[in-house]
């Protein structure tokens, strides 16, 4: 896998054009897609997905899973097909598992090979390097696995997994649905039951889908709204065929451009409508914007529809903390419409977007600032003072940090800018929207 840092960096300036009509379809959403290639790899028998997300850190997820041992491949109609090895059937891999950018990918497979008698040893791009894994290590370090990993607890990391491993009650200390999935992948081949204990509900792809492919997986809710969900093991997995449903978080970035460039009227088909994802939607809503649902249905489970957005003043609202689980990733694109708003935006609760891709906060305060916005970075939040509708002064070149959601919400903000916003490396982008220039111009050209 090409590290971006090895290459030569894309920079490229996006400037105010025409406003964005038709219709456009988002790749599949990147959360089911990691999970459908791993949990398919621990099937006996052949799996199909269809509408499979085809970035860099998917295709890193699925690097690894061939590396331990399962059959995939791509077939000429986009439908992946995915021979497994069955629970317990993970091989030793041959060489380190490069993760790329993918921290999903990462934290995810180091569940995986904690209950198999495997070692594997991950490692990253510099920008994942910087990011912390020992809240995922410390609950699987429980559960019997061994770590030996680079000063700070960041990668490169081994893992050596324990076979039998150890169920574990863990009470989630930080809100992660990656700490989460990880410990319940790790419980598949653990005898006895193990139980994440979640006091503040995150997405939940790994519970529907462990149920899908026929987990016994329970979830119970206590008096104080607490989620308990337990998977007793070892167990076996039945293949399955699976329709990925389209990313929200890439549409994050249609949404917010549709909403914030005038004259826009937008189709955006096949977009996953799972409640634990839609915060994005909620609070742009509130904000005074245009996005009817249309043909909701469910798709593999998960509820779909597509959203016709449509050019809106938007207004400045405080964001209640609660929602921050179900749009954590949806922020830096989130500030963009705040910048465009009429009044104050408030947010808080936002520590756990310093430690992503990277710092999201203080990357986008500084971004936000260059480019003529009013912001004021505090602790755990921005504070932004929009500009009224009225066009952002524009500039840049804005530093992204290797980061594809920050490299995103400033090609959007460059659409309602006076000189257009240069953004200093477009290649990250691919992690996780290949096509995003793509369907931007046909956006913009109305196709």
């Amino acid at each position: 896998m090409a590290h971006h840092a090895d290459e030569a960096a894309r920079p490229r300036r996006f400037s105010a054009g025409s406003a964005l009509t038709g219709a456009i379809r988002v790749p599949g959403d990147k959360s089911i897609s990691h999970r459908a290639l791993m949990l398919s790899a621990l099937c006996v028998g052949e799996s199909r997905i269809s509408g499979l997300l085809e970035g860099e850190d998917v295709l890193a997820t699925a690097a690894a899973m061939r590396a331990m041992g399962a059959t995939i491949a791509r077939g000429d109609d986009g439908v992946w097909t995915v021979h497994g090895v069955g629970v317990g059937g993970l091989m030793q891999p041959e060489q380190a598992l490069d993760m790329g950018n993918s921290g999903t990918s990462t934290r995810l497979l180091m569940g995986l090979v904690a209950s198999h008698p495997i070692t594997a040893m991950f490692t990253g791009d510099a920008s994942l390097s910087r990011r912390p894994m020992a809240r995922v290590t410390d609950p699987l370090s429980e559960m019997g696995a061994e770590f030996g990993a680079s000063p700070g607890g960041t990668l490169p990391l081994m893992v050596r997994g324990l076979q039998p491993a150890v169920p574990i009650t863990y009470r989630l200390p930080v809100v992660s649905a990656q700490v989460k999935s990880a410990i319940l992948l790790a419980a598949l081949n653990t005898p006895g039951t193990t139980t994440v204990i979640e006091p503040v509900a995150t997405r939940d792809h790994s519970e529907k889908m462990l149920a899908g492919f026929g987990a016994p997986l329970t979830v119970e809710v206590d008096a104080e709204g607490v989620r308990h969900i337990s998977v007793t093991g070892p167990c076996d997995l039945k293949a399955q065929d699976i329709v990925v449903p389209g990313d929200p978080s890439s549409a994050a970035f249609f949404i917010v451009a549709a909403l914030i460039v005038p004259g826009s009227d937008l189709i955006i088909e096949n977009v996953g409508m799972n409640v634990t994802r839609t915060g994005i939607i909620t609070v742009l809503e509130a904000m005074g914007g245009q996005i009817e649902r249309l043909n909701e249905r469910t798709v593999g489970g998960e509820p779909v529809a597509d959203l016709r957005v449509r050019a809106s003043a938007l207004k400045g609202i405080t964001v209640d903390p609660v929602i921050v689980p179900s749009m954590v990733d949806e922020f830096p694109v989130f500030f963009i419409a705040a910048a465009m708003a009429e009044g104050t935006t408030v947010t808080s609760g936002l520590d756990e977007l310093r430690v992503k891709e990277s710092d999201r906060l203080a990357t986008m305060a500084r971004g936000l600032e260059a480019i003529g916005a009013a912001v004021e970075e505090r602790e755990d939040g921005l504070v932004i003072t929009g500009s009224g509708g009225r066009a952002l002064r524009g500039g840049g070149p804005i530093t992204t940090s290797l980061d594809h959601r920050i490299a995103m919400s400033f090609a959007v903000a460059g659409l309602v800018s006076d000189s257009g916003v240069e953004v200093d490396d477009t290649r990250p982008i691919a992690t996780s929207f290949p096509d995003f220039l793509t369907l931007l111009e046909s956006a913009q050209a109305g196709a």
